[in-house]
């Protein structure tokens, strides 16, 4: 017990942990049975798929971070009682109500639209870009995941809700649940030759395991939809817009500057090249989605430690948060690339469906400086505030111009070079001044006791971390 505490490891993040285990395991796994069960064309498909899927962040424009912030402020002014019953504050009562009945009604009229939109445009590209690969049967399998993802892009913001309820444990585990069964899922339909279906399923076996959550705390939600808010409620125009439109922009800019390569490379280089670089894509990816175990279980607490105005245990649980993660992805990044290394001649037809060495090494070095700028995001964005808007536009368009310039002569190679001079060269540093900034400026105004002398070595010690790899 006393090596988990001392690594940070508290039952929030040790179900976060096992979700994100699973994930890889599952990435891992789906991996090798794509190589064995699906051509170089299909795994084209099936990655592109899975990006255009992704294209749900537009809808979703950050709101559920924004919903669990607002859940943790109001929630830290009071008690959740057995039966679904709420004591204390009864403005901080009518405010959290609020939020509950603007986040289920932005959700249904969002997840309409979503399926209205998503579906044409992914049949639109598919028929435009397939060439001759007519033999590959995308449309059902595009149709049941555009479907099934409407039904996720309910349930998980009212999941947000309760993590800022003070339901962090529950809604990890819940998390943990989900991961298990998509690797089950996942692997189940590549294996049984449904693997373009996988998309779908996943997100069916996803939304039935939230589904139940939900009916479980039935009470509690039902009760806060029934709640009259008499005018105290929470102000979209005020309180949430302002910081909603910004947290939407950089979510954008997040999605753009990863999740569309590999459709670009399936549109300009064809469907191979595209298959490479999703599957070494989708393997980096994973590390600060690992890492962040330690950093996302803690956003309810940061916003319940700024709204009751304990900015130094804010900022002592940040720092060794972040010490803590940082250490675990530059130990899986360099096993990772390792284990790339000796796919070259140990596993050579793994090694010929991912991208060669050096490319997957900026892949993985971009990976780190993208969790490293997400850390920093969780922190300022636990005071209402999007700090790197800015950035995340300019990041993001440096990254688009770079690709559609470079892609159609150096094919994947543009992508990954692009990718981490623009994320990791001019991105992170950026990243780390705004953080420094912000946070410097936030000591000084509130003559505030906390070690800031204690920063520069933390930021640098990160910055050498990102740009060493």
């Amino acid at each position: 017990m006393r090596a988990l505490k001392a690594i940070g490891m508290d039952r929030a993040v040790a179900y976060t942990f096992l979700a994100r285990t699973a994930n890889i395991l599952g990435s891992v796994g789906t991996v090798l049975l794509i190589v064995r069960f699906l051509s170089p064309v299909e795994q084209g498909y099936y990655y592109t798929l899975l990006s255009l899927a992704a294209l749900q962040t537009i809808f979703e424009l950050g709101f559920s971070f924004v919903i669990l912030q607002l859940a943790a402020h109001e929630s830290a002014l009071l008690r959740f009682e057995s039966e679904g019953r709420i004591e204390g504050d009864p403005g901080a009562h009518a405010r959290l109500a609020s939020v509950l009945q603007l986040t289920l009604r932005w959700y249904l009229r969002a997840a309409v639209l979503l399926a209205a939109l998503l579906l044409p445009l992914g049949i639109g590209f598919f028929s435009v870009k397939q060439g001759g690969q007519a033999g590959v049967a995308w449309l059902g399998p595009w149709i049941a995941a555009v479907g099934t993802i409407a039904m996720t892009f309910v349930a998980a913001p009212l999941c947000s809700f309760l993590e800022g309820c003070n339901q962090v444990g529950p809604v990890a585990r819940l998390r943990a649940l989900q991961a298990v069964s998509v690797l089950v899922i996942s692997w189940a339909a590549v294996a049984s030759g449904q693997g373009l279906y996988a998309c779908a399923l996943v997100n069916l076996g996803w939304s039935g395991l939230a589904a139940g959550f939900l009916f479980r705390r039935r009470a509690m939600l039902m009760a806060l939809l029934r709640h009259r808010t008499n005018g105290a409620g929470i102000s979209w125009s005020r309180e949430i817009w302002p910081f909603q439109w910004k947290i939407a922009v950089s979510w954008l800019c997040s999605y753009f500057m990863m999740q569309v390569f590999t459709p670009i490379l399936f549109s300009m280089r064809g469907p191979e090249e595209a298959g490479r670089m999703g599957l070494s894509l989708s393997v980096a990816g994973y590390l600060p989605i690992v890492a962040l175990c330690w950093i996302l279980p803690k956003a309810a607490p940061f916003g319940q430690l700024v709204k009751s105005g304990r900015l130094n245990e804010l900022d002592a649980l940040f720092f060794r948060t972040l010490r803590q993660s940082l250490a675990l992805i530059l130990l899986l990044a360099g096993a990772c690339f390792a284990l790339v290394l000796s796919a070259q001649r140990l596993l050579p037809s793994l090694a010929a469906r991912m991208e060669r060495p050096w490319i997957f090494a900026l892949l993985l070095a971009t990976a780190v400086g993208s969790f490293v700028v997400q850390s920093m995001a969780v922190y300022l964005r636990s005071f209402k505030r999007e700090p790197f808007l800015v950035q995340s536009m300019t990041v993001a368009g440096l990254t688009l111009a770079g690709i559609f310039v470079a892609t159609p002569r150096w094919g994947s190679a543009a992508v990954a070079l692009v990718y981490f001079a623009t994320s990791g060269v001019v991105g992170m540093p950026w990243a780390v001044a705004i953080f420094h900034a912000r946070r410097t400026a936030r000591i000084q105004g509130e003559s505030s006791p906390v070690a800031s002398h204690a920063i520069p070595a933390v930021l640098a010690g990160i910055g050498a971390s990102g740009g060493g790899e």
